[in-house]
């Protein structure tokens, strides 16, 4: 059975996760029920799909010894010449993860799971009332990390109007494309755009070409010096810290959820009179909404500027990467003591644009990049020290995960909203997650149960900060 070894940042996720703190993504699509039997309809196509899709069959095995050494063993039998044969042939033939490899101690493996049960993943509920509540408590608990890491929950509503679906994907099988990709695989067969290709690597013999040997000392020096950059700008962030107790907590193991959607039209009159992007708003609003939240529950916001990490896919939507999380991200203060709406979206495109002009290989939001520079066994037993040490680096998680611009269905029955939800790290009580799908915005909001009771307040304050700048940017 072949595996393949875990890249270095979805081995930091599989290995960042604990009891209390599940790290699995997900996204609540809610559907428009054509019948009685639409949601058992849906939970049937589910299941039937899921076995022909490669990627929801792979499970993640940890790897305590030379990961791949027999295989690695045969790629260097490959490699010799055969018997008659000139030794410049062998040469040319490329020599793969011989040292990496050999040196995998503590890592993890994707492989594909012989005894997969596609009933095991995708479940079909009684109906319930609240969507969000439902996929609250259904966010707290972990995936089953013996089994493929993903789950497809199904829920009725009372009445049979609408039925949900709250797919969950471990953030070591997937980033947010990659999780987008895979559930749309289960939904009704529509014509997709077709990924183009990776091109080509170059084909590597087993001794490097000379002439290549000062630019890959240029690029371990150049790897190196960013690695050291990023190691600073996250140590300079957690000086001067301004962020809010509400923001942070000791974990209670509990979920809520929380969804809000927002019409894209008044998103793109805010950009078109008072500037910045449309992610440079929805940001905006998140800082409002939480300035409102905080003011509204007693905590107060003069003097505080949380640092928020926006996520920034390295990924292309339409190229046919491998599987993997392809992530960086930008680090800024969210301007919650700024009272005027305009005001505090200058300053969060002021510090995006500061952002994107260094890049996303700089600076303290791109701490995942570091991942690339630890050792498989280094993952394993710092992860749960590095999770710990997440709201030194961070206050709250604002993402954006993009949908495609056309309609989706299952079983016949379109898809009306889709809310994403992100994980929590250790220590914090709050993150936001925002997509765009046919028109409207989704920001779907998870919390921890304990810390946060009051989520429907943060809720009512994305609308209402909407309604602020919509007004003030007239």
């Amino acid at each position: 059975m072949t595996a393949d070894p875990l890249a270095p940042l979805d081995l930091a996720f599989w290995n960042l996760e604990s009891a209390g703190h599940p790290m699995h993504l997900a996204a609540l699509g809610v559907f428009t029920a054509g019948s009685p039997s639409a949601a058992a309809h849906a939970a049937d196509l589910l299941a039937a799909r899921s076995a022909a899709v490669p990627g929801l069959r792979m499970r993640i095995r940890d790897t305590w010894q030379p990961l791949g050494l027999r295989r690695s063993l045969s790629a260097l039998r490959r490699s010799l010449p055969a018997p008659g044969e000139p030794l410049t042939a062998a040469l040319g033939r490329p020599l793969t993860s011989v040292v990496r490899g050999s040196l995998a101690f503590g890592g993890a493996a994707r492989e594909a799971d012989p005894g997969f049960d596609p009933l095991d993943h995708v479940r079909l509920h009684e109906p319930v009332a609240d969507f969000h509540a439902a996929a609250g408590d259904l966010m707290g608990r972990p995936l089953e990390r013996t089994r493929p890491p993903w789950e497809a929950h199904v829920l009725p509503e009372e009445g049979g109007a609408r039925f949900a679906v709250l797919f969950k994907f471990h953030h070591a099988l997937a980033d947010g494309l990659r999780a987008l990709t895979l559930a749309a695989a289960l939904m009704d067969p529509t014509d997709l755009p077709t990924p183009r290709p990776r091109p080509a690597e170059p084909t590597r013999g087993v001794v490097p070409d000379v002439r290549e040997v000062p630019g890959m000392v240029r690029d371990a020096l150049a790897e190196a010096g960013r690695a050291l950059d990023i190691g600073a700008a996250v140590a300079r962030s957690t000086l001067d810290m301004r962020s809010s107790p509400a923001l942070t907590c000791a974990p209670s193991g509990t979920r809520r959820a929380a969804g809000v959607v927002v019409d894209l039209d008044d998103v793109h009159r805010i950009r078109k009179s008072a500037g910045g992007t449309v992610n440079d708003v929805l940001i905006a609003v998140v800082a409002g909404a939480l300035r409102r939240w905080l003011d509204e529950r007693g905590d107060g916001s003069d003097g505080v500027a949380p640092r928020a990490l926006v996520p920034v896919s390295r990924r292309r939507p339409r190229t046919a990467h491998p599987q993997g999380n392809r992530l960086s991200g930008y680090l800024i203060r969210l301007p919650l003591d700024e009272k005027d709406p305009v005001t505090r979206l200058t300053r969060v495109r002021t510090a995006m644009d500061r952002n994107k002009e260094a890049g996303p290989h700089r600076g303290a939001g791109a701490v995942a990049l570091l991942a690339e520079h630890v050792p498989p066994l280094g993952h394993r037993l710092g992860g749960p020290l590095l999770g710990q040490a997440a709201r030194l680096w961070f206050d709250v998680l604002v993402t954006s995960v993009p949908l495609p611009g056309f309609g989706l269905r299952l079983g016949g029955d379109p898809l009306g909203a889709v809310f994403p939800l992100a994980p929590l790290a250790p220590g914090h009580s709050l993150a936001v997650a925002v997509s765009t799908y046919r028109g409207r915005v989704h920001y779907g909001l998870v919390a921890d149960g304990a810390a946060v009771d009051d989520l429907d307040l943060l809720a009512r304050a994305v609308t209402e900060e909407v309604t602020a700048l919509t007004v003030a940017a007239h």
